[in-house]
């Protein structure tokens, strides 16, 4: 019988954790204060595109803000940002035409290909790489050493389809004849990678599995927010989180905005909003970039 975690650990993650679990988080935000309906039948003159919370929805507008109001300055449109709390409500407006445009993970993108025919429109190279990794992590202060050290322990998952917030180490333990059920005590979710690191750091859980990119990248703008984790194991690489759009949005629009993405790089402040975000380059990318993850599913089915 498994050991039930404190009542009061139950409170205090609630209480930290409260905007990531409220079942209706919803912000929108238009950068030129315009309103912008998400009925498919919207101010043709307004771009609506999506962000899935890869990081806390608060901390996801400040990271594609500058990005964004680019948008908005090349397009000469008002440009309406639609949040969601799960990676799955950010495919389903996808799949129903609600946005034209979403910045998404890379599971959720296998997931709308499959299900829906979404479309890649391109992704980011990053240091080089169009590829990241899973970051398996601990408290610095733990005494676990590797992944099969947090049997019987609490662990942080992201998103249920996330690839490296769930899929693989749900893999991991696949590989080991075990279910997330059989191996750990109790596991719960976050809904973005920050907080997950953040569940760590405050040893509010045992283990998390997090997105390389959004760990490396707070390890170097704000080193205080990971400096009390460790990573105890990384996956092998998997295709960068894509942005995509419906496989019928209107041509031209589609074809602006992947240009537009394309050539950030070539100019002056493209290249600043870039280098913010740690971002090389955008580029388009094969479908089977994916395929990794696609490979993962098939071993870990319905667990």
């Amino acid at each position: 019988m498994k050991k039930i975690i404190p009542f009061l650990m139950i409170v205090y993650i609630l209480i930290s954790f409260s905007g990531c679990l409220d079942n209706d988080i919803a912000i929108k935000v238009d950068l030129n204060k315009k309103e912008a309906g998400l009925d498919g039948n919207g101010d043709s003159e307004t771009i609506k595109i999506a962000l899935a919370n890869v990081i806390s929805p608060e901390e996801s507008f400040v990271y594609y803000n500058d990005l964004l109001d680019y948008i908005t300055n090349k397009t000469n449109r008002s440009v309406t940002i639609v949040q969601r709390k799960t990676y799955q409500e950010i495919n389903d407006l996808v799949r129903k035409k609600n946005v034209d445009v979403a910045f998404i993970s890379s599971r959720p993108y296998v997931d709308g290909k499959r299900n829906f025919d979404m479309e890649l429109l391109v992704a980011p190279v990053v240091n080089g790489k169009t590829t990241y990794r899973s970051y398996l992590i601990v408290h610095k202060d733990s005494k676990v050493q590797q992944f099969e050290d947090l049997r019987g322990k609490t662990f942080a998952f992201v998103d249920p389809i996330s690839n490296s917030g769930k899929l693989y180490p749900t893999y991991m333990l696949a590989t080991m004849n075990e279910t997330p059920d059989t191996f750990f005590k109790m596991t719960f979710y976050t809904y973005s990678h920050d907080r997950s690191i953040q569940a760590v750091n405050d040893k509010l859980v045992d283990g998390a599995a997090v997105d390389s990119l959004v760990w490396d990248y707070k390890n170097a703008t704000v080193p205080d927010f990971t400096k009390n984790t460790k990573i105890v194991l990384e996956s092998p690489p998997f295709g960068n989180p894509p942005v995509v759009v419906p496989h019928d949005l209107d041509p031209l629009l589609k074809e602006e905005i992947r240009t537009i993405l394309l050539d950030m790089h070539k100019d002056a402040q493209g290249r600043e909003i870039l280098d913010g975000l740690m971002i090389d380059r955008f580029i388009e990318v094969d479908d089977d970039l994916y395929n990794s993850i696609r490979d993962m599913e098939n071993i870990v089915g319905d667990k």
